[in-house]
């Protein structure tokens, strides 16, 4: 696994395996987020096993697919009450990682300075700096 952390609460990887998952219950993650769809791409583990081998492990699994390239403000809605309330610490996984740290981004967006949400992600390997009008509108959203 190339587990990326973006801070204590979250960390990221790329696509997990059903053997993983008792590698990230080692690593005292509690909450698995799997933000790819079932079937996105031939090969891929289903999600079904690795919810099963989460729930075998005590991790409390969250099921949330979202298209590659197409995150909506919906997606977005979405993800930040659940990242929340998760129990931490989070991994969350996707093909490569950037739709989970996307996610995050946008939706923290509202309560961080854009700023430290760059730099965290830049310290996890992601470039979201085409993100910034997204953040922008999100953050006029504070409320």
């Amino acid at each position: 696994m190339d587990i990326r952390k973006i801070d204590d609460h979250i960390s990221v990887t790329p696509q997990i395996s059903v053997d993983d998952v008792a590698e990230a219950a080692k690593l005292g993650f509690r909450t698995l987020v799997a933000n790819r769809p079932d079937c996105e791409e031939p090969g891929q583990p289903p999600m079904a096993e690795i919810e099963a081998a989460a729930r075998e492990q005590g991790l409390t699994w969250v099921y949330m697919p979202v298209a590659s390239g197409h995150i909506t403000d919906d997606d977005v809605e979405q993800f930040a009450p659940m990242i929340r309330d998760a129990e931490k610490p989070v991994l969350a996984f996707c093909r490569s990682g950037t739709r989970c740290t996307v996610l995050w981004a946008l939706s923290s967006a509202r309560s961080r300075p854009a700023s430290e949400i760059f730099t965290k992600a830049q310290n996890a390997g992601y470039d979201i700096s085409g993100l910034a009008p997204r953040m922008a509108e999100q953050a006029s959203r504070k409320g």
